[in-house]
């Protein structure tokens, strides 16, 4: 029996030091860290991972043209042609008209007159024309786009089945912290 008594005394004394040494072993006289000691981490196993969907909007401004026909008024563009010979068919009718010293009165009123007619004649020959014009506008297009917002994810942790939402797919395993508390 003392044979034995020895070593049995030589591994209690080396179990009570390991534990003394055990970083979870605090002196109740000082503070403790909140849940340090009553948190550990564990693995799960995932049972079912469930994308979850929602629409995600956004607004991409760009610039819109169409063409559009318009009617525009020719500037008037008076020639010299239309003048000399409004002039000169307005001369000859006004020597038609006038009897001696009248007659050249006559002559150069026609032509002034007739100047004056060939050049407005000439001006309003512009007239209106179609054209088309491009006209452009800022529009914001929404774009709706299906995204994957997150995943629903069922676990087992030690028999027991739970169920999270979490922002990525964790595969086949979960790392979990499990924490314990005294329930009041």
């Amino acid at each position: 029996m003392t044979k034995w008594l020895f070593p049995a005394l030589a591994l209690s004394l080396m179990a009570t030091g390991v534990f003394a040494q055990d970083a979870r072993y605090q002196n109740p006289s000082q503070p403790q860290p909140q849940n340090d000691d009553n948190t550990h981490y564990g693995w799960a196993d995932v049972l079912r991972v469930d994308p979850v969907y929602g629409v995600a909007r956004t607004e991409v401004p760009h610039t819109e043209c169409y063409d559009q026909q318009v009617v525009r008024q020719a500037p008037p563009q008076g020639s010299a042609a239309g003048t000399i010979l409004g002039a000169v068919v307005g001369g000859v009718l006004g020597s038609t008209i006038g009897r001696g010293d009248g007659r050249t009165a006559a002559t150069v009123a026609g032509a002034v007159a007739g100047g004056a007619v060939g050049n407005s004649v000439s001006a309003s020959g512009g007239g209106e024309y179609q054209t088309t014009e491009t006209h452009c506008r800022q529009v914001n297009a929404v774009s709706e786009q299906r995204r994957i917002m997150g995943y629903d994810v069922e676990y087992r942790y030690r028999g027991e089945v739970y169920l999270s939402r979490l922002n990525y797919d964790p595969g086949e395993r979960l790392r979990v912290r499990v924490s314990v508390s005294p329930a009041d």
